[in-house]
């Protein structure tokens, strides 16, 4: 499978820079049952049921980038990605320029800060050790900024609209940015059409920033991101009549529990032919060109992704991080004698 059969030509006036002011009223591209329509998120709840699980990646954006200064005086840049070590100070981040930052080099983060880089760990990625006397969450609130992606250009004036309204343990270095259009009263009127809503967590990483190099997928890594799946939220996607799974990464997680255990790290590049044993529908936004979020989109539909969307694109919706979602059901490949709800 080749890289170059996940590109398409993505307008820069298509990619949403700003969130809207009303989190629920993003357009929602509804493609399930073989019909296609246009609602909101708002509308989400008229489309489900008793029956339906909903499911959610609750897990919340960490201020990781922290602007720096190297002994000599020039500008750096620390992402920090996952710690290493229960409780510890040593973390794996991306260093920026790495080259000009030899092992052993304090870099100055504030007057309360500092970030000591230690050892190349490949592909961009350092071992640090983060010195905070104040202590690091304290230091992080004060000096750390949301790690937005590279392609908004624009100051985001309230860091909590890069956050879930249901976020709960600070651990990722990006957003399930899916989840950015519910609001609690979505979330109730899911309830209230008697469908139950359910959490998980996945620790969102490196692969959110780090572009597909490769131009054969057998030859792209996956780095494995932390997840956990309650017992509870797994027993109600198993006596489900359908699992809708709140974006990517919600998908990935619930997925890899059922092949690996309800907890523990995983490596899992869902990409076809892929046998889909949890997830019915998905809602997910529309992604960038060339990235293995794409690739899971196309696993799961079929290649009926670039019919929706260059669809989105002639009616406007809005990409990326920022934008609009779309709902879809798993592609159904009944000409192939493949049995309804089966993936090939």
């Amino acid at each position: 499978m080749l890289l170059d059969e996940f590109d398409y030509q993505l307008p820069e006036s298509a990619i949403a820079q700003e969130p809207l002011d009303d989190r629920s009223s993003a357009r929602l591209l509804v493609d399930v049952d073989g019909r296609i329509d246009h609602r909101t998120i708002w509308d989400l709840p008229d489309l489900l049921g008793p029956g339906d699980v909903v499911v959610l990646n609750d897990t919340r954006v960490i201020p990781a980038r922290l602007p720096a200064r190297r002994p000599t005086g020039g500008l750096a840049e620390v992402l920090l990605l996952e710690p290493i070590g229960c409780g510890s100070d040593h973390w794996e981040a991306l260093v920026r320029p790495s080259r000009k930052v030899p092992p052993g080099t304090l870099l100055a983060v504030g007057d309360r800060m500092g970030v000591r880089v230690h050892d190349d760990l490949g592909e961009g990625r350092r071992l640090v050790e983060v010195e905070a006397p104040d202590g690091l969450v304290a230091a992080l609130d004060r000096y750390g900024r949301i790690p937005l992606p590279p392609y908004l250009t624009t100051t985001l004036t309230d860091p909590e609209r890069y956050q879930t309204v249901y976020s709960r343990r600070p651990a990722s270095a990006a957003a399930p940015t899916a989840g950015l259009h519910f609001t609690d009263r979505v979330l109730d009127r899911c309830r209230a059409a008697g469908a139950r809503v359910e959490r998980l967590e996945l620790v969102v990483g490196l692969d959110t920033f780090r572009p597909v190099t490769v131009d054969d997928l057998d030859d792209h890594r996956m780095y494995s991101e932390a997840y956990t799946v309650s017992q509870a939220t797994l027993e109600a996607c198993r006596g489900a009549d359908r699992v809708v799974a709140v974006g990517t990464t919600t998908t990935r997680a619930l997925e890899a529990a059922a092949r690996t255990g309800s907890s523990g790290r995983t490596d899992l590049f869902i990409r076809r032919p892929f046998d889909f044993q949890v997830v019915d529908l998905l809602l997910t936004n529309f992604h960038l060109p060339r990235t293995t979020l794409l690739v899971m989109l196309d696993a799961f539909i079929g290649p009926r992704w670039r019919d929706r969307y260059d669809l989105a694109l002639a009616e406007g919706y809005r990409f990326l991080s920022f934008g609009d979602a779309m709902l879809v059901d798993r592609h159904r490949p009944e000409a192939s004698g493949t049995p309804v709800g089966e993936s090939r």
